[in-house]
């Protein structure tokens, strides 16, 4: 599949105009606040920060909360937070107006959280909120792999750490964007390579491109190259799409060091089981429709599909685009594309049209490849469709439930 992005459009680029400004939000330097001492600027570097959206409010007999999701205002502070609202906490805007909480939340406002040294080693951390500060412009981050270096910036496919949507932008660097890498100290932008994981904020401007464009002030990136299991075993990059017991089934797409494409693994003691982040998940974690890297050695057992224990599950926060339904014969496809009578019923108002592409991973009964109508299907799809009717997409993972094909006569 072609990669759109390469060529940028004279209207994407004429809509990046108004970008740099509007992106200042990410990098705002500290608003004058009063925590009950003399109002200074100098008075915020006493204390903790987190800016970002709130992504949680709980109000129950336990007390007031709100989880601040984003990064932290230095490299040392939480890039996420729970928060006790007290009678004490301020809540105000840039000028010391105060804003209601409710508004904060209804409209997604950003906010620069600053809190007490007391906090606590979970997972969030808790602790108690000095002063919200409701920032003028607004941002949003992406969780994600670098899929490639640009002169200007950098491509990445990963996960809006709000929406939590699967997503691919183009981000150009702003002419003082700040590049952290893992350790807090400052890189490059030449360091950054293709497959490297980045946390990256932008907005609020983003062109209506396929894929969108943003600018970004502020990149963390993992310049580490992990070379243990990930470098040397072999694996399938894919969903769950059967759990049963403590076996696992992952469809998707084998790894460039080896793999299949379907395989069933069994989970035990001995399967390490983490987020994108290293920290540790239980089995729990692994649900039918959830993304992973799945990671095992080279013995299987000589049956289709493949099966094997699994050494480690790499868990992805995302959102997957699920369809199921009957492919039907249509006068509205052409080739490499597949009707889905979505629900296998009457309602043509959800159906969609599959693009089929080499990069699209399609599981029969029988091992075999070729989609033909009267197939039962579940697929899962990019998050990317048109506006026609039915809207078409990128199909990522095909598995046919059901083979009732007529051969002809």
């Amino acid at each position: 599949m072609n990669k759109m992005y390469k060529v940028l459009t004279t209207a994407s680029i004429l809509a990046m105009v108004s970008i740099p400004m509007a992106v200042s939000a990410q990098n705002v330097t500290p608003t004058p606040v009063n925590f009950g001492q003399a109002s200074t600027q100098d008075s915020v570097k006493l204390v903790s920060g987190t800016m970002g959206q709130i992504t949680d409010f709980v109000n129950d007999k336990t007390g007031k909360y709100v989880t601040v999701t984003g990064r932290g205002i230095t490299t040392a502070d939480q890039s996420e937070i729970k928060l006790l609202i007290t009678k004490d906490t301020k809540i105000v805007d840039s000028k010391g107006k105060k804003v209601a909480l409710k508004t904060v939340i209804d409209e997604q406002k950003v906010v620069k959280a600053f809190y007490g040294p007391k906090i606590t080693k979970s997972i969030p951390a808790l602790g108690s909120a000095l002063t919200l500060v409701v920032q003028d412009q607004s941002f949003t981050a992406i969780n994600g792999t670098v899929d490639e270096v640009t002169e200007s910036g950098i491509v990445v496919t990963g996960n809006n750490i709000y929406s939590k949507f699967e997503d691919t932008i183009v981000l150009h660097f702003a002419d003082k964007a700040q590049i952290i890498g893992q350790d807090g100290k400052s890189i490059k932008a030449s360091e950054i390579k293709k497959g490297m994981s980045v946390k990256a904020f932008y907005g609020p401007a983003v062109t209506m491109s396929l894929p969108p464009q943003s600018t970004t002030n502020y990149v963390v990136v993992d310049t580490t190259v992990e070379e243990t299991i990930q470098e040397q075993a072999p694996g399938t990059d894919g969903i769950i799409t059967n759990v049963a017991d403590n076996k696992v089934t992952v469809i998707g797409k084998s790894m460039e060091k080896g793999g299949v494409n379907h395989v069933i693994l069994t989970v035990d003691k001995d399967t390490t089981i983490v987020n994108q982040d290293g920290n540790p998940l239980t089995l729990d974690a692994l649900k039918a429709d959830v993304r992973v890297d799945a990671y095992y050695g080279e013995a299987m057992a000589a049956i289709y599909p493949a099966q094997t224990h699994a050494d480690k599950i790499i868990v992805k926060v995302t959102e997957n685009n699920k369809v199921e339904g009957t492919i039907v014969a249509s006068e509205d496809t052409t080739k490499g594309h597949v009707y889905v009578n979505v629900g296998s019923d009457t309602n043509k108002n959800n159906d969609v049209i599959l693009n089929i592409t080499d990069e699209t991973t399609v599981v029969t009964p029988l091992g075999g490849s070729e989609l033909k109508a009267g197939m039962k299907i579940v697929a899962y799809h990019s998050a990317v469709m048109t506006r026609s009717m039915p809207g078409i997409t990128n199909a990522e993972v095909v598995v046919v439930t059901s083979d009732n094909t007529v051969s002809p006569k």
